[in-house]
């Protein structure tokens, strides 16, 4: 087995399971422990791993009112990077995104209701930087998996 395909094969087994012993890992992989912990380190240097976490469920925490909103900037010097840093430090953001197109940024939040979500959009819609919004609001979530296809 090549190294390129264990470091997969490890991937693959700790994105599912992130808190697997080294020893688990090396049963599963059939290599020895050493050569797990190696290769684990070793991807975690070249930042293919970039962090352990526990997946939280949203709903039973309260956070029930998924957004996803639409941001058209206005163009100016380096508008793009004052506007992601912004929008990145606002709470309840999970995920902002630069995009190509009519719009400049996708922004996902979950907030624990109408109310607060009003508060981050009026953040939004005060900032200079930022031309017009549009949200939807997600009703139903038939998929959502950080999981990446390895």
């Amino acid at each position: 087995m090549s190294k390129e395909d264990l470091d997969k094969m490890i991937l693959r087994i700790i994105q599912d399971n992130p808190k697997i012993s080294l020893g688990e890992l090396s049963r599963e992989l059939g290599v020895p422990k050493a050569t797990v912990y190696y290769r684990l380190k070793n991807l975690e240097s070249l930042g293919y791993i970039k962090g352990y976490r526990a997946i939280l469920n949203a709903e039973k925490l309260g956070f029930e009112y998924h957004t996803i909103t639409l941001v058209r900037g206005r163009y100016g010097k380096d508008y793009h990077e004052i506007l992601g840093e912004f929008l990145s430090t606002l709470p309840y953001v999970q995920s902002v995104y630069y995009v190509l197109g009519d719009i400049d940024f996708v922004v996902i939040a979950k907030s624990p209701n109408r109310e607060e979500f009003m508060k981050l959009l009026n953040q939004m819609i005060s900032n200079p930087y930022i031309e017009r919004t549009s949200t939807m609001v997600a009703i139903k979530i038939y998929k959502e998996d950080p999981k990446l296809f390895i």
